[in-house]
């Protein structure tokens, strides 16, 4: 059996460091395994030794001031060793400036403050938020679900991608590369003809399953349990999540459906910083994992992989069609689909796309990346996070962009990481022209637009985030939509003399309301929304307000 993860303590203080070790034995002993250090030496020669036996390391904590080795740096050499643990100073209220500024130049995780007494308010409450991120994404060696699968296939990378975002802890095994693969395979029965195949925790294996038979697999419901709903939330992003909590929280009784991921876009966020009350930000997954734990925790009912192919209005309800020919009846809709990425359109990428081609997975494919070159396509925000998160396994990463800078598109802080970050390079004034592979991308043709110039560069990956498209193809037969496929909300149906005659209510529509009334609009897809999360979640909470002004009625 794995032995327990460990917390690493540091502190050349014995009496800070007994106090410390105390307080994490007591909370935290049953789960993890506590060694401690009186120096930042002896904390890296643990840490080499963990390395070296393979073991799990959850969480560095190291005091700042130590006579040999600042903590900060203990930390950074810390995060070289371990990329996926959490990394917490201990800091006195003097060196909180230094702890502040080690969010972004070391990627600190938290900083806690001395003294930390009462430990239940001010020390407990961090450590497992923490650490409920860290066994997330962590990937025990003998339990939970196997993958076995080609590194190329993208079947294999739809199904990673689908666990990742749903915050599945899994084991990848490459059969091509891993020995333990063939033999694992061989176990199950089936025949490497039939990668990708899916080992559950209990026993259950999946070869090349869907998405709605492995979300069968993991417990994830994907039947309404029932009749009729107050209200149904179309789309488990961050406003439709937004929207299942307050709706759940407000005594409504709450559905909402998603077709793909839970956090829609925003959960392929590598690292969320700019959101309110997360000074060390956190990854769209966490956002969307915390989110979907809470609107669960307050009642709402969650159907996972299934998709809303037919929305019809009959009397004062709204039926609901389902993929598998299933209905939910509803008194009400939230329409949170959400935007999806646009494809780039080169020669070639159809062929490569899910092998070496990807949108927004950079989370899913950073490991295979180790020591490799790769490309990023686009200049906002998601981009940039991205290519940040690669710059940890990548060689070198190259961020491509049509314009000069990236100042006008994403935001300076990230602007500001990007300069620092040694591995990565920007590219004005470049496009990507082709992409070159037979069963994986192996090249990328650039143009220089500037110069004309025109070069063949071997690649490992190429992520493509050029601007999204909303995901409204299916409601603007019902609903109306602008020229782009945004649903048209609130005044927008009565001010634009366009659409005079749309609205048939003897009132003005609520201000998300579409022009459906019952029906409501939130997040990236509604005309006019301002495409960030925090604008996301607040609409989705407001929809909820103006469900209760209708259902009033």
């Amino acid at each position: 059996m794995e032995k327990k993860p460990v917390l690493l303590v540091v502190d050349d203080d014995p009496q800070v460091l007994s106090a410390i070790d105390r307080d994490l034995r007591s909370e935290f002993r049953r789960d993890y395994r506590i060694l401690r250090a009186n120096s930042g030496t002896e904390a890296l020669e643990a840490l080499h030794q963990l390395k070296t036996r393979a073991e799990p390391l959850a969480l560095v904590l190291a005091d700042q001031r130590m006579p040999d080795m600042e903590g900060v740096q203990l930390l950074e050499q810390a995060r070289t060793l371990f990329p996926e643990a959490k990394r917490v100073l201990l800091t006195a209220y003097a060196d909180t400036e230094a702890a502040i500024r080690a969010i972004n130049d070391a990627r600190l995780d938290y900083y806690l403050m001395k003294p930390w007494d009462p430990p239940q308010d001010l020390l407990y409450p961090t450590l497992h938020d923490l650490l409920s991120a860290w066994q997330a994404t962590y990937k025990p060696r003998f339990s939970g679900v196997r993958l076995v699968g080609f590194q190329w296939s993208p079947l294999s990378h739809e199904l990673k991608d689908f666990l990742a975002a749903h915050m599945v802890a899994f084991q990848w095994y490459d059969f091509e590369t891993n020995p333990e693969a063939p033999v694992l395979l061989a176990s199950t029965g089936y025949s490497p003809s039939e990668l990708p195949v899916v080992l559950g925790a209990d026993g259950q294996t999946l070869a090349q399953p869907s998405r709605g038979a492995l979300a069968e697999l993991l417990g994830l419901s994907r039947k309404a349990s029932q009749e009729l709903y107050d209200v149904v939330v179309i789309g488990a992003g961050p406003s439709g999540l937004a929207a299942a909590v307050y709706g759940a929280s407000e005594g409504l009784k709450t559905l909402i459906i998603e077709r793909q991921n839970p956090g829609g876009q925003a959960g392929t966020s590598s690292r969320i910083e700019n959101y309110l009350g997360f000074p060390t930000g956190l990854s769209g997954a966490e956002l969307a994992h915390r989110a979907w734990a809470q609107a669960v925790r307050l009642g709402a009912e969650f159907l996972l992989s299934q998709e809303v192919t037919k929305l019809c209005v009959q009397d004062q309800y709204k039926v609901l069609t389902l993929a598998d020919g299933s209905e939910v009846r509803t008194r009400a809709v939230v329409m949170t689909p959400g935007v999806s990425y646009r494809q780039l359109e080169v020669p070639g990428i159809e062929h490569l796309t899910g092998a070496g081609v990807y949108y927004g997975a950079a989370r899913t494919e950073a490991r295979s990346c180790g020591d490799q070159d790769v490309y990023v396509v686009g200049g906002g925000n998601s981009a940039g996070q991205a290519a940040m998160y690669l710059a940890t396994y990548a060689r070198r990463v190259f961020i491509v962009i049509r314009g000069e800078s990236l100042a006008a598109s994403m935001s300076a802080y990230l602007i500001e990481q990007i300069g620092r970050t040694p591995n990565i390079e920007l590219l004005p004034f470049t496009e990507v022209q082709e992409v070159r592979g037979q069963d994986h991308l192996e090249e990328v043709v650039l143009r220089q637009n500037r110069t004309g110039e025109v070069q063949t560069r071997a690649a490992r990956a190429l992520f493509v985030f050029i601007g999204a498209k909303p995901s409204t193809e299916w409601l603007c037969d019902v609903l109306l939509c602008d020229g782009k496929g945004f649903v048209l909300t609130g005044r927008d149906l009565v001010a634009d003399p366009r659409y005079a005659g749309q609205w048939k209510r003897g009132r003005e529509p609520f201000a998300l309301e579409s022009s459906v009334p019952g029906i409501f609009a939130a997040g990236d897809s509604r005309a006019g929304a301002m495409a960030r999360v925090a604008s996301a979640v607040g609409e989705g909470s407001m929809a909820i307000k103006f469900v209760h002004q209708y259902l009033d009625e």
